[in-house]
């Protein structure tokens, strides 16, 4: 469900067994101005939101495959509702790999083909920019931390041409000067895809939230995070 854009925006992130960027999460939408609203993963309807993200962390242990169980969990039905209608929808690094096991992103996210957690900071280029984005723009490049053991981006054979054509590819690791080539590939996803879009859902492995200030390394997480309030300032503003 979603409410009058005139209050002010509440944006809910799904907290499942295992999550734990979900206070990072949290801090960083407080410090855009919004309210952060946590929803139990147990939950079978939304309460109005704006917005509604699925943070990174290890949901149910990783189990199975990362992010299959949650996939599975009472209120990806209403994640589903929420998505079909409009809701902006995003997912970081294990909220990225739920939602592709959902269907609700293309493609799959596999281990990485050196079998080490990898965490560091990454620069990523900006593709394509999905709808209700501001303030980004092709070609712009991020500097943003990753911090995964499954985070190989791979799509069926045959389908990878069409999401580039269709804009649905976001984010590609690149150098800092946004060049994409394969040694700036850091974990063999294909065509250095970091980030995917699919209407009004997004999934990406590097961290916004824990970019969020230059003392942190970066602040272009805030930078994104702005942009996907749709505004190229606070979403309080």
């Amino acid at each position: 469900m979603t409410r009058s854009m005139d209050a002010q925006r509440e944006v809910g992130i799904v907290v499942f067994p295992g999550s734990n960027c979900d206070q990072d999460t949290i801090k960083a939408v407080r410090e855009l101005g919004a309210t952060p609203r946590v929803l139990d993963y147990r939950l079978t309807e939304l309460p109005p939101l704006d917005r509604l993200i699925l943070p990174g962390g290890f949901s149910y242990g990783d189990y199975l495959r990362s992010g299959a169980l949650a996939a599975a969990a009472p209120i990806m039905d209403a994640v589903d509702e929420a998505a079909l209608l409009g809701m902006p929808v995003l997912g970081i690094c294990n909220g990225f790999q739920i939602l592709c096991e959902r269907g609700l992103l293309p493609g799959a996210l596999l281990p990485n083909p050196h079998g080490t957690f990898i965490s560091q900071l990454e620069t990523v280029r900006v593709t394509a920019v999905p709808s209700g984005f501001s303030g980004l723009a092709v070609g712009d490049h991020l500097a943003l931390p990753i911090a995964h053991h499954e985070g190989s981006y791979r799509i069926a054979e045959g389908q990878l041409h069409a999401l580039f054509e269709q804009g649905q590819v976001f984010l590609q690791y690149s150098d800092p000067d946004g060049a994409v080539h394969a040694l700036t590939n850091p974990n063999g996803s294909v065509a250095n895809i970091a980030g995917i879009a699919s209407g009004s859902v997004v999934g990406l492995m590097p961290h916004p939230e824990r970019a969020m200030a230059e003392y942190l390394g970066s602040a272009d997480g805030r930078r994104f995070l702005q942009a996907w309030f749709g505004q190229k300032g606070s979403p309080g503003c």
